[in-house]
């Protein structure tokens, strides 16, 4: 069986594979067009985020067997008519999501302790202990929303911690020792931290906007490392305002070009971070709040890019296509 390789990984998946007896195939700078040209080819490829698969794709890739996706999400692929082609769709949200659970702690805590702030402070001399006195976790309630592998890392890694778990799924019966399963409702009543660890979908789309924003109970802090889609980032930010919202840990924004790769995208509506404000590419009036405000922290789409996750998708990956075609 031959693979297309269309994304640098670890190399271990190229290693790995070769030892199967697969033969691969490297390109990582072709034009989608070009890749289409020649996909026919190939019983496989295996991508990170360079581009998305769409009907017009999967109709030129008449060979095509498996698509390995090392990452958590398969949104950028056209998974329904993948699957009605037979093609099997592998995923490794196994592979990062301790990455995941450790950055979303990182980012509840440096909010509540103001350390983003004060690091800012302190560097240009400033020296100020009350206006930096923070706030501790033990105590609070956590809601999540989405109680698959990354929400199950956060919660674990909270079992540290003196504070009260909740999660809302779709699915029944998630719920373990380590967070308890809650209708939306309980958790909107309950929650002083929100945060997100669902998939995108057409449910997930836009989901935190000022009717979901305003249903809490309680002001309460917002750490979304899943997906940008899933917040209405003006709403967000007229939330902050207003103190609905305490704080944001944001590890993706709606802004996001839909490869993950790049945060501005030039295209029609989109803005190019190069020329902020430039005659052809206007930054939103809600992203120029969140760079400035110091109880907002932002990180480019990194929580499960770490380095011990970079090689465990690529090894989760290899195990899977060889359990399914070996």
């Amino acid at each position: 069986m031959k693979i297309l390789h269309l994304d640098t990984n670890h190399p271990l998946l190229l290693n790995q594979l070769t030892d199967l007896g697969f033969i691969n195939d490297e390109d990582y700078t072709s034009s989608k067009e070009e890749i289409e040209a020649k996909i026919h080819n190939y019983d496989g490829f295996i991508i990170r985020s360079r581009f998305s698969i769409d009907k017009n794709f999967l109709d030129k890739a008449k060979n095509l067997k498996f698509i390995g996706r090392v990452g958590a999400g398969l949104e950028n692929i056209d998974c329904a008519y993948a699957e009605s082609k037979n093609i099997e769709l592998i995923a490794a949200p196994e592979g990062n999501r301790n990455a995941v659970g450790e950055h979303s702690l990182a980012m509840l805590l440096s909010l509540f302790n103001k350390l983003n702030k004060a690091d800012k402070e302190v560097r240009n001399g400033k020296w100020l202990r009350e206006e930096n006195r923070g706030i501790e976790l033990n105590g609070k309630t956590v809601g999540l929303i989405g109680y698959g592998n990354m929400g199950k890392s956060f919660a674990k890694k909270l079992r540290g911690f003196d504070v009260n778990v909740l999660c809302y799924d779709l699915k029944p019966n998630v719920g373990d020792e380590n967070c308890i399963q809650v209708s939306l409702q309980e958790l909107q009543e309950n929650a002083d931290v929100l945060s997100l660890h669902t998939p995108q979908t057409n449910l997930t789309k836009n989901m935190v906007n000022a009717n979901f924003i305003n249903s809490f109970k309680k002001n309460f802090w917002l750490i979304n490392t899943a997906r940008g889609t899933s917040v209405v980032t003006s709403d967000l930010v007229s939330a902050l305002k207003s103190g609905k919202i305490l704080g944001a840990g944001l590890d993706v924004l709606e802004y996001e070009k839909t490869s993950f790769e790049n945060l501005f995208k030039k295209e029609k509506g989109g803005f190019d971070c190069a020329q902020p404000d430039s005659e052809n590419y206007k930054i939103p009036e809600a992203f120029h709040h969140l760079i400035n405000s110091q109880n907002v922290i932002l990180s480019p789409h990194v929580a499960g890019w770490t380095i011990e996750s970079k090689e465990k998708l690529a090894q989760t990956i290899v195990d899977k296509i060889k359990a399914k075609f070996c």
